[in-house]
């Protein structure tokens, strides 16, 4: 096998063996970028020599972190030390930070080789599009904001890349092209050094081709340790159609009912779950406080670039000031009542996760548009651990997703979750 194509489990294994180097995994990748990216677009910086160089420093070292050897891209509004932070805007061209954000350095630390820094929607909130396209048809949308993140995944160009989501931007992407994708619990990784778009929702997460690569990250940060759930005839499942159910598509839908009766058949214990009355309030709810915080993330901007920043964001700072601050603290408190409330689902309902749909369906035509996140938001919004799921395609051959949902900090057990039941579910764990 190629060693790009290798998962970053399948590499970690053979790099520990000395069946594999440094080098050869990241010149393999970058060769494949290489002749690859031209066509995706998922890069919007690369530098070689530097993951060569780095590369053959950890095959010559004896320091062993858990990332050791393995490729990584970085959504391009997570500031690195030695390569461009453009976050998609003509305004931050070549704009070089002075120090890595927290988890470009934890990733370094932890013996992963940062290849370049992955396209992004402007700002990772509007304005313009990633150039970046859809690998399994190169003619629709990857998703967005973490667009090549997510294509560099998926087209092999590495086994991991870090993203960041708002309302859907981890998740919708990982179902559109057809990987993993994972969102922690809100502020289980630090976000400093990342663009900032709504501080209460902004989470760092990350894709990979299989659940078991999650793991790797997951240890990197340090998250939560938690046991291994039950064998799989003993996994619980909670169906949530949720309030936004009617924004699904029929493709969006048959995929989470046909994960449901295969769960079901492997002898998982599957139920439907109905959440409150309450929760229907949620995503207004969060759209709100998005809004609401946009004020403080662009206004520096507006006021420092003027005209020459796109009216997109003068337009979210513009918005904000319409918001009372009455309107806010409400939305604001229906979050805060709404997090134990479902947490509590959990224990209940004696589930060990929550099936739902990952995106409304298959990824949109075209690169203007880049997917609605409407089916995210609210789980976003209630700080919940969030995993994307690939388990099939569907009526124009592009691939459906679906999404396990956890309690907040049982990260882990999220993540153990999803490699149990993957086989059931007909995909790679």
């Amino acid at each position: 096998m190629l060693p790009y194509r290798l998962t970053a489990t399948q590499a970690t294994a053979l790099i520990a063996r000395r069946e594999l180097s440094c080098e050869e995994l990241a010149c393999s990748c970058l060769d494949r970028i290489e002749d690859r990216d031209p066509l995706v677009r998922a890069w919007a910086y690369v530098d070689r020599d530097k993951a060569i160089q780095k590369a053959r420093a950890l095959d010559n070292g004896s320091a062993r972190g858990p990332l050791h050897g393995l490729p990584v891209g970085i959504k391009d509004i997570i500031a690195t030390c030695d390569m461009p932070t453009s976050h998609n805007s003509p305004l931050y061209a070549g704009h070089q930070p002075s120090e890595d954000a927290s988890c470009v350095a934890v990733i370094r630390s932890s013996g992963g080789i940062v290849l370049g820094k992955t396209e992004t929607v402007e700002f990772a909130s509007g304005g313009r599009t990633a150039p970046t396209r859809n690998p399994q048809d190169l003619l629709h949308t990857p998703g967005g904001s973490s667009s090549g993140s997510a294509a560099a995944v998926a087209d092999m160009h590495v086994p991991l890349a870090i993203g960041t989501q708002t309302g859907g931007s981890v998740i919708r992407p990982a179902a559109f092209t057809g990987i993993y994708g994972f969102k922690p619990t809100h502020g289980l990784v630090s976000y400093a050094g990342a663009r900032t778009v709504a501080s209460s929702l902004d989470t760092i997460g990350w894709f990979a081709r299989t659940a078991e690569d999650l793991l790797i990250l997951a240890g990197s940060f340090r998250l939560p340790e938690a046991e291994r759930p039950a064998p799989l005839a003993h996994i619980r499942i909670g169906i949530c159609r949720g309030p936004m159910w009617a924004h699904t598509g029929s493709g969006a839908r048959a995929a989470v009912d046909a994960a449901a009766n295969r769960l079901a058949d492997a002898g998982c214990a599957v139920k439907e779950i109905e959440l409150a009355p309450g929760f229907d309030q949620l995503s207004d709810a969060a759209y709100q406080v998005a809004a609401w915080e946009a004020r403080p993330a662009f206004l520096a901007d507006c006021l420092r670039f003027g005209t020459q920043l796109s009216p997109v964001f003068h337009e979210k700072v513009e918005q904000a000031q319409r918001i009372s601050s009455a309107d806010a603290g409400r939305a604001y408190d229906v979050l805060a009542a709404c997090r134990p409330a479902f947490d509590a689902n959990f224990d209940t309902a004696g589930i060990d996760a929550i099936l739902t749909p990952s995106a409304v369906g298959e990824a949109p035509e075209g690169l203007h548009e880049t997917g609605d996140a409407i089916l995210n938001t609210l789980w976003t919004a209630l700080h919940t651990p969030c995993l994307a799921m690939p388990v099939g395609r569907g009526e124009r051959g592009l691939p459906l997703g679906i999404q396990i949902i956890g309690q907040r900090f049982a990260d882990v057990r999220l993540i153990h979750v999803a490699t149990a039941i993957a086989p059931a579910l007909g995909i790679a764990s």
